[in-house]
């Protein structure tokens, strides 16, 4: 590691921006400080000259942050990702998979897997989560639900799981590593806002050392590094790299931001100098705000032990996540989250059927838990105890696959736009639909392009749509795209 820090991205590129060498090269700012707002970044926005090395084929700066990051997370090698964790999980899938071949994912996985399946014409076979009932998200992946389902689709290629989840669900990547990898298959794990895990005892441990065989992290989530930074890191034998390096070269630009990757070599560096204390504020933190919001009559914190002895599959639970949950009053989590906005001045990262989400991190001080924790319990007085029926998104089966997500998308823009059906929500029923449908954020996927739109599907939209909640796919109009 020693080796490692002697050249510094960040660094270097500071040192060259205040040097005398005048850029006759991209971008077109020329590093001018012309009283831009942006003039402090355009300092250290290069392209790939003399010195700087190159992300498609890094051998020098690049190269060696790129090894400093995988020696941080366990991994063999890893890879510095500018256009996110989207380019990692389409070109990780992508690797692993041949044209119309077969993969087992979590159905509540990123639209970037259902974009992988697009691309590569894949038939998909899915993992449901159960409930976690007490707060209304999605629960863990079994181990015993991988194995089942390997069992009955032995062709399967590949498993994809999200872990953690956007609410912070960990499932137990050691033994489903083990239980994949038996059966001879890859596993890999979109860990996207876990970047953080494994950086301190107080963190859940990262997949990479787990077991898994492609893992995708995003810096930016919850930790301090810019918008669209992401890692992807590889483990084991059952990857050809060559392979790998090929799509990412395909699926990331040709002229990747140096201002980018010296914002991860950056956070790199100070997670590898600040990482234990840093975490371990966190916890504090995040322990004297439960114990602030247990005051609380009818709002709820998502916590892991209150879930213990319950039926549930959880490997942990990410403290970065608050699941700030109203299940069962007369509130629901858009409306918790517009209050939260509007009165507070307190920007949550989404809202949900009964919850609203905030994300926390390393850089939130004290004051910053303190002012949520206060905001909650001014709320909690003015809500009342109402139990609402709400009924959970489907745990068990899917709807009925008619075609896959390439097939769909394919009779869908072989059609002339005079030609293209678009009916009302209500009308889908029994129609094949030709777009993805999904809340956003998160982006998991309610209807995917190929399946047939069911009464369920209509009342979970119609229900997130009564909310105020955004999904994506339905028009203002309240259209939707069908075969």
């Amino acid at each position: 590691m020693e080796r490692l820090r002697k050249l510094n991205l960040y660094d270097t590129l500071v040192t060259y921006g205040e040097s005398g060498h005048y850029p006759y090269h991209m971008p077109g700012h020329k590093r001018k400080k012309n009283g831009d707002i942006l003039s402090d970044i355009f300092q250290i926005d290069i392209t790939e000259i003399d010195g700087f090395d190159n992300l498609h084929q890094a051998e020098g700066l690049i190269r060696q942050a790129q090894e400093r990051a995988a020696e941080l997370y366990g991994a063999e090698e890893s890879f510095f990702l500018i256009n996110g964790s989207t380019c990692g999980v389409i070109s990780a899938i992508l690797t692993v998979t041949d044209k119309q071949d077969t993969v087992l994912i979590a159905r509540n996985c990123h639209k970037s897997v259902y974009h992988a399946a697009f691309l590569q014409e894949l038939h998909l076979r899915y993992l449901y989560p159960e409930q976690i009932t007490e707060y209304g998200i999605s629960d863990a992946i079994a181990p015993e639900a991988v194995e089942a389902a390997l069992e009955r689709y032995p062709e399967c290629k590949a498993v994809v799981i999200t872990s953690p989840t956007y609410e912070g669900v960990v499932s137990d990547i050691r033994r489903i590593g083990e239980i994949v990898h038996k059966k001879g298959k890859i596993l890999i794990v979109d860990e996207a806002h876990g970047a953080h895990f494994g950086l301190a005892e107080s963190m859940p441990e990262n997949a990479v050392r787990q077991g898994a065989d492609l893992v995708i992290h995003s810096l930016h989530k919850t930790l301090p590094s810019m918008t669209q930074t992401a890692l992807l890191h590889v483990r084991g034998s059952r990857i050809d790299r060559m392979k790998l390096r090929r799509y990412l070269a395909v699926f990331q630009s040709s002229s990747p931001s140096y201002v980018l990757m010296a914002s991860m070599d950056a956070c790199l560096a100070f997670l590898e100098k600040n990482a234990l204390s840093s975490f371990a504020k966190l916890q504090e933190n995040h322990r004297d705000f439960i114990q602030k919001t247990k005051n609380c009559c009818h709002i709820q914190i998502g916590e892991m032990k209150t879930l213990q002895g319950k039926n549930c599959h959880l490997a942990a639970w990410d403290i970065c996540k608050l699941v700030i949950s109203v299940k069962g009053t007369s509130m629901s989590g858009q409306a918790l989250y517009d209050m939260l906005k509007d009165d507070f001045n307190l920007q949550m990262e989404m809202a949900a059927d009964t919850y609203a989400l905030a994300v926390m991190t390393i850089a939130d001080e004290k004051s910053d838990w303190q002012r949520l924790a206060d905001a909650l319990l001014q709320i909690d007085g003015k809500i009342e105890r109402a139990e609402i029926e709400r009924r959970n998104p489907k745990e068990d089966g899917m709807p009925p696959t008619e075609m896959t997500i390439a097939q769909a998308l394919s009779a869908f823009y072989e059609r002339t736009p005079e030609s293209r059906s678009e009916v009302l929500v209500e009308q889908a029923q029994g129609r094949v639909i030709a777009d993805f449908i999904n809340l956003y954020p998160p982006g998991i996927p309610i209807l995917v392009p190929g399946e047939t739109v069911t009464e369920e599907e209509i009342c979970q939209i119609r229900r997130n749509l009564d909310l105020g909640l955004h999904v994506q796919g339905v028009s203002e109009k309240g259209t939707v795209w069908v075969l």
